[in-house]
């Protein structure tokens, strides 16, 4: 971190993170409407395929940008970081940053990227992580998400919520548990999280040391690929070869270098954080690829080998960077003379973050009206046979006879629902996400679709 900008004269940030349904969105409206004489710029990040959060929050005078269809911990990391530099250039207009994490994101390396990145370091300095908790529900995932674990481990403040949906002898059990996974957070109780704003918004600073007792790598930058390799290339035309590996498809990125050595590789990383989060252009075999600022996002669901030109318009050093370890599908570099090119340096990097692969999100946009009576007994039905593996679910609707927006929120089996604003001018559209383990897109596609009138 940049010790030589005062923490006073940098804008204060706050994480605020918490598992899926806890009520993050809740707060953050509490935060954007309540008098606290503060001008806050929000970020959101969503893990679904629709942007729904947005729609869900209050509007207010606060900037509001959202980065969706990705974990902010891993290649929507660079995004950070350079939304975060936008902001800066607009400092004027606000004093306090707030980011709201999607419900399956370690804030670890959230909370990395101020300590690491010395442009950002600079200009922001964490003021503290909030951490949401659902009282109703976290006993469900306690044991076996490690992202839960995380986001009580790195808070500053944990809020449990929902108190009123357990019993006092429950909520005391909840309580001893989560104060021994960190003894040193401040722990509030709440329903319908209702707190004080100065309790979440003037944390007065991260406790960098015991994030680094929790996670003795935290200053270790982590990144979205797995390998980057410098390699020196000549005019014209050379092969980016691959054979079948365990994903269908996989994210390679080129960019010229300077120079080569230990230094230029650190530096290709950093800049290939930034790129990584732009979205990738898809390729299929035999679509070429050249250096660009934007990642290719290699199509590799057919079998057999597959080869993708890549051109080059200027000799020099370009380094290339893959999502994958490249023995993982056998990825060579070949010359024109179908001569194999081997990196002056290279260098693998772990895979630090990972989530539960069987946790998944479908998202479901369609136009219609919905008939409540369908919809009731279809959300009925999926809720007593799969509720427990439904994390989360929200949506808008268009329901039948309403001219207002229903707006409906879910958690496993506690689902709540109510008329929202007008639709007004804009289209009337359904938007649903699901999120949950091991979920069948087809059938939850098929049981909306039997909704429509």
């Amino acid at each position: 971190m940049d010790e030589t900008t005062p923490r006073a004269t940098r804008i204060p940030v706050t994480v605020l993170t918490g598992f899926l349904g806890s009520g993050k969105t809740t707060l953050l409206n509490r935060i954007l409407t309540e008098q606290h004489g503060k001008r806050i710029a929000v970020i959101e990040n969503e893990f679904g395929e629709i942007g729904i959060d947005q729609a869900l929050v209050i509007r207010a005078d606060e900037e509001i940008f959202e980065m969706n269809n990705g974990c902010i911990c891993c290649t929507v990391r660079g995004d950070l970081i350079r939304i975060l530099g936008n902001l800066k250039r607009r400092r004027e207009r606000f004093d306090h940053v707030l980011v709201e994490t999607t419900g399956v994101a370690d804030p670890g390396p959230v909370a990395q990227t101020f300590f690491v990145d010395e442009e950002v370091s600079a200009d922001f300095a964490l003021d503290g992580i909030v951490t949401m908790i659902d009282a109703k529900h976290v006993s469900l995932h306690l044991d076996d998400s490690a992202e839960c674990q995380a986001q009580i481990a790195f808070a500053d403040v944990i809020i449990l919520n929902k108190t009123d949906l357990v019993s006092e002898a429950e909520l005391a059990r909840i309580d001893v548990r989560i104060r021994s996974m960190n003894t040193m957070a401040r722990v509030e109780h709440a329903v319908n999280a209702a707190v004080s704003m100065e309790r979440v918004l003037d944390v007065g600073g991260f406790d960098l040391a015991r994030a680094l007792a929790t996670k003795p790598a935290f200053l270790e930058p982590e990144y979205p690929f797995e390998w980057l390799g410098i390699f020196a290339l000549e005019t014209g035309e050379s092969t980016l070869c691959l054979a079948e590996g365990p994903d269908p498809s996989m994210t390679v990125l080129l960019l010229p270098v300077p120079s080569e050595g230990e230094d230029a590789l650190r530096a290709a990383a950093e800049e290939g954080l930034r790129r990584f989060a732009e979205r990738p252009v898809p390729l299929s075999s035999g679509e070429a690829l050249s250096p660009s600022q934007t990642p290719f996002r290699l199509d590799l669901s057919a079998p057999g080998a597959k080869s993708f030109p890549l051109r080059v318009f200027q000799p020099g050093r370009y380094a290339l960077f893959s999502e994958h370890l490249p023995e993982e599908f056998t990825l060579t570099l070949r010359s024109q003379d179908d001569v194999t090119l081997s990196p002056s340096i290279a260098r693998p990097f772990a895979a630090a973050h990972g989530h539960d692969g069987t946790v998944s999100s479908v998202g479901i946009h369609a136009e219609g009206t919905v008939d409540s009576g369908r919809l009731n007994a279809w959300v009925s039905a999926l809720l007593r046979e799969r509720g427990t593996d439904i994390f989360r679910m929200k949506g808008i609707l268009n329901v039948d006879g309403q001219e207002n927006r229903y707006v409906f929120q879910g958690v496993h089996m506690l689902i709540d629902g109510c008329a929202d604003r007008p639709w007004g001018s804009a289209p009337r559209v359904n938007d649903l996400v699901f999120i949950g383990r091991n979920l069948d897109r087809a059938a939850l596609n098929e049981g909306f679709r039997r909704c429509l009138l």
